[in-house]
């Protein structure tokens, strides 16, 4: 079941990717700085085929867009967690709406299993943690159970290239 993106409608069906896309993507993945000309010269095709091709995974919602890729602890962030959380049924959209606006929310998942959402955050310490928990978490009605893991050291994997 596909979303829209940010305040947009449904997102049409992605266009199969072909080889050079795929070229495309690992090398943006790798450097999302790469100008459109290296890019270009990486994969054999023109300036403006290379201009096209990633204007259309834009526009086609497969490259959701670009960012850096931050060393947590470096940036005043140096304690890591994720949460579980069980939840009423049927509240997953108002859930993940709340979720959203909490400070350092780096990743939410909807899952199956023992639990219902799985939740990455980053906070500067265990105090600043403890408070996003207990305050800020289980204040939400639709949220039942927490359970948080402490992270103790994490590795973003490159891209395969």
């Amino acid at each position: 079941m596909a979303e829209g993106q940010e305040g947009g409608g449904p997102l049409s069906p992605a266009r199969p990717l072909d080889a050079i896309d795929q070229d495309i993507l690992r090398m943006l993945q790798a450097d999302g700085r790469a100008s459109v000309r290296s890019v270009a010269e990486r994969v054999h095709v023109s300036r403006a085929n290379a201009y096209a091709r990633i204007n259309r995974l834009v526009e086609d919602g497969v490259i959701r867009g670009f960012g850096a890729r931050v060393d947590h602890e470096r940036a005043g962030h140096g304690t890591s967690a994720y949460i579980t959380l069980k939840i009423v049924q049927n509240t997953w959209r108002t859930v993940r709406e709340q979720l959203r606006q909490l400070p350092g929310a780096s990743h939410i998942a909807l899952v199956g299993g023992d639990f219902d959402v799985l939740l990455l955050v980053h906070t500067p310490d265990n105090r600043a943690l403890r408070e996003l928990v207990l305050t800020r978490l289980q204040a939400i009605p639709e949220v039942q159970s927490t359970r948080t893991l402490l992270v103790f050291e994490e590795e973003d994997l490159e891209p395969q290239g």
